[in-house]
């Protein structure tokens, strides 16, 4: 009986993440829906039309992407689910990552539902690539780009790349949908938002996913960290996550415990890439850090509204803490861990100056001004949404550690 209610909650959520032919039995046929796969060797995904190029003969798996030249990898008609894409690029520098943009158009809309830079969209913050393999993205040695995460549309899908940066690559891909009967009045459109700090307001929360009204799933996000050197080797990550729904006011209905913590790892983060949560990136040297969280076994709905943030704190024992406000650091105290004790420092009207001799000794969380990114993934009961566009190439490249090709 355990065994087959755990396997009934596995189908739920099977049901409700993937397409209706991956929730099917392998052996079985649904009815009405028609296999396609969108590349350069069948651009327009029509029946019995790929491979025309070169007699035949792997005539155009490729192309060459120039500086400043748009592509359209997907443009159809008619309903239809996305159920795998798959990306490879020659120049797979950080630069390259965040300088090639991706978007989405569903159902003939004018403005993209999504729009983001190439790396990050693909589940790796700061263009940085490495092997990995999660419940929504893969990437096979660190040379490729897989995403999973199914995407219904009901009158047409048009996906793009464009290359904003400076120099040109080779460019393969393909795209797996199906073609679907029309979907049920509550199935949902996929939507992203990138966005970059490169110096949050200090003491203001870090935006992953700013309001955003209708119906709909926060899928989960990942997001980037470069940490300012006047910091030294700090903790960077005692921020909270925190998401309101569905009219929330000040104070979320969720909020987190820690940076760390929300990804499912605890006292530090190390390099590590489960289904739903990791860190892929864990750089010390380069004061670098990619991680990420997927809501699937725990869902966030919501009926009205959402917005999700996360505090930029870190902490340090005093006089370190000290020692960085001496040399400029822009910081902010807000709690002191002692032996045995918990101070809050703005509940308890502590909030003296960290000269003073009577501040209170131990671990102390603070407030600082780090370079932040996040991508966040949601579905919404709409084509289109209201956020803010996708930032010019030259703020999101800037300031990226040097990684090889």
């Amino acid at each position: 009986m355990k065994n087959l209610s755990r396997l009934s909650a596995v189908a739920v959520i099977a049901a409700f993440m993937m397409s209706p032919l991956a929730a099917q039995e392998l052996y079985q046929i649904p009815p009405d829906m028609e296999t396609r796969w969108a590349s350069f060797e069948n651009n327009t995904a029509a029946k019995g039309q790929g491979g025309t190029d070169n007699g035949k003969a792997k005539g155009h798996s490729f192309e060459f992407m120039a500086a400043g030249e748009t592509k359209v990898l997907m443009n159809v008609t008619g309903a239809g689910i996305i159920q795998r894409i798959w990306l490879t690029i020659s120049d797979r520098s950080p630069e390259s990552l965040r300088s090639l943009k991706l978007e989405m158009y569903w159902d003939g809309a004018s403005t993209p539902a999504v729009s983001a830079p190439l790396g990050d969209f693909f589940g790796v913050g700061l263009g940085r690539k490495t092997a990995f393999q999660n419940a929504l993205f893969s990437d096979p040695e660190g040379r490729s780009f897989n995403c999973y995460i199914p995407m219904p549309f009901r009158k047409g899908a048009k996906v793009i790349l464009v290359n904003e940066g400076k120099g040109s690559t080779m460019l393969f891909y393909d795209i797996n949908f199906q073609r679907v009967p029309p979907h049920p009045e509550n199935t949902l459109y996929f939507h992203t938002y990138w966005s970059r700090k490169t110096k949050n307001e200090l003491a203001k929360d870090f935006e992953i996913l700013p309001l955003v009204t209708g119906k709909g799933r926060y899928l989960g996000m990942n997001m980037g960290i470069i940490t300012d050197p006047i910091y030294q080797k700090s903790w960077w990550g005692e921020g909270e996550v925190k998401v309101y729904l569905d009219k929330d006011g000040e104070l979320p209905t969720l909020n987190g415990t820690g940076t760390e913590d929300y990804i499912g790892t605890g006292w530090g983060q190390g390099v590590f890439a489960h289904d739903f949560q990791g860190c892929l990136v864990a750089d010390t040297a380069a004061r670098s850090w990619a991680f990420y969280r997927y809501h699937i076994p725990d869902p966030v709905f919501f009926q009205k509204d959402c917005r999700v943030t996360i505090q930029v704190m870190g902490g340090d024992m005093l006089p370190k803490v000290r020692e960085y406000k001496a040399k400029g650091a822009s910081l902010i105290p807000v709690s002191v861990a002692g032996d045995n004790t918990f101070i809050k420092l703005f509940d308890e009207q502590k909030a003296k100056a960290l000269e003073d001799k009577d501040f209170p000794s131990g671990w102390v969380n603070f407030y600082r001004q780090d370079d932040v990114s996040a991508t966040a993934y949601f579905y919404l009961d709409k084509a289109t949404h209201t956020l803010p566009v996708l930032q010019p190439v030259q703020e999101r490249a800037v300031g990226l550690a040097t990684q090889a090709k």
